[in-house]
């Protein structure tokens, strides 16, 4: 997966940002075709502080469109969805966090394979 918002920062300055309450973040939407419904995460974006429901609205709005038109879990996962994305996205910021310390300090991203 691809890590979005990190482009042109340095390491530090991810850290710096972290500490701040910066947050790696995926969002989840739902897409319902007759009976079958696909539920699916985002890539990860990195939010800095004091910003995050904005980020994950194209994710929202796909789902509030194509979401809920499966029976049984359209409506399920759709409404499971909204709640993530609402709440500013699923927060995997401890694992990118390990995986950054794991290369040395380079953004998982962005690292050498």
């Amino acid at each position: 997966m691809k890590v979005h918002g990190i482009e042109g920062m340095s390491p530090d300055q991810i850290v710096f940002e972290i500490d701040r309450g910066g947050k790696f973040v995926f969002y989840r939407y739902c897409i319902s075709v007759l009976i079958l419904t696909f539920r699916r995460s985002s890539d990860i974006y990195f939010i800095p502080s004091g910003v995050g429901v904005s980020k994950g609205l194209p994710w929202t709005m796909v789902t509030v469109a194509l979401g809920w038109w499966g029976i049984p879990w359209g409506p399920i996962w759709s409404v499971q969805s909204l709640v993530t994305n609402f709440q500013g996205g699923e927060d995997v910021t401890e694992y990118i966090y390990a995986q950054f310390r794991a290369c040395g300090g380079v953004p998982p991203a962005i690292a050498p394979k």
